[in-house]
């Protein structure tokens, strides 16, 4: 079968707002039926519905990414009700930012077990109907701040640097059965996380990066929908960086 004669059912964490949103819009207008989640019921609606008014498909999965025991029974539940799940995207994550010097045991575990541990429990129960589908196509999406570090989020990079580690484990073990792994890395881009910072930091970081500007959403959206195609089953284990050079060297 093609992509174009069936549905793909991608469940999408995180899916509310910012980069999540733009990864559920953009699939959906790919023809995925798209499953929204997050803990916040009220947006995933709010997205259900302009998602089929502009001709989509989706439905609204509350949950919270951080209770690994409801993540899995959420995905669990999916693959059964729609007798498939072909793609997941990996989106949900927090910062708490501090100096390490100040830093808590509890700012740094938080961080781990929403943005590192819940992939885990998600690729982990999303990777049985895939296998027996014989396709899949997992995507976590990273940050440059796992790459090159960042000064405040030794927890953030932690997290995002392990999830790197982690893709390429699960490539090699599920590559065989059709299921591929990738990560996108987004640089700074216009979300919540940084529309408060101040004028001078946001002309500092735009005279890093090579576009000179901060990226968008459907920047992001547009490497998670090529990750997670039919025609990208050759691409595995990789890490795909949308930063606008920032990174490269």
């Amino acid at each position: 079968m093609t992509e174009q004669s069936i549905q793909r059912v991608a469940f999408i964490t995180g899916a509310s707002r910012g980069i999540g949103r733009a990864i559920a819009e953009r699939l959906a207008a790919d023809g995925r039926h798209v499953v929204l989640a997050s803990r916040s019921e009220g947006p995933l609606n709010d997205l259900k519905s302009a998602i089929e008014q502009r001709g989509g498909s989706a439905s609204v999965c509350p949950v919270d990414v951080g209770d690994g025991a409801a993540l899995a029974g959420a995905i669990e539940s999916v693959a059964k009700e729609r007798g498939r799940l072909d793609i997941l995207v990996n989106n949900a994550g927090i910062t708490r930012d501090n100096l390490l010097l100040r830093m808590s045991d509890e700012e740094f575990d938080e961080v781990i077990r929403v943005n590192l541990r819940s992939a885990f429990v998600a690729c982990r129960a999303a990777a049985r109907p895939m296998m027996k589908g014989r396709f899949g196509r997992i995507v976590s999406i990273a940050s440059t701040s796992g790459l090159v570090g960042n000064a405040g989020q030794a927890n953030y990079a932690a997290s995002k640097a392990a999830l790197i580690g982690f893709t390429r484990t699960i490539a090699r073990e599920l590559g065989s059965k059709g299921v591929t792994a990738n990560v996108v890395a987004p640089g700074f881009v216009e979300t919540d996380m940084t529309k408060d910072l101040p004028e001078q930091v946001v002309a500092h970081i735009k005279g890093l990066l090579a576009v000179r500007d901060l990226g968008k959403p459907a920047d992001i959206a547009a490497a998670v929908a090529y990750a997670t195609s039919d025609e990208a089953g050759y691409l595995t284990g990789q890490v795909i960086t949308v930063d606008g050079g920032m990174t490269m060297c």
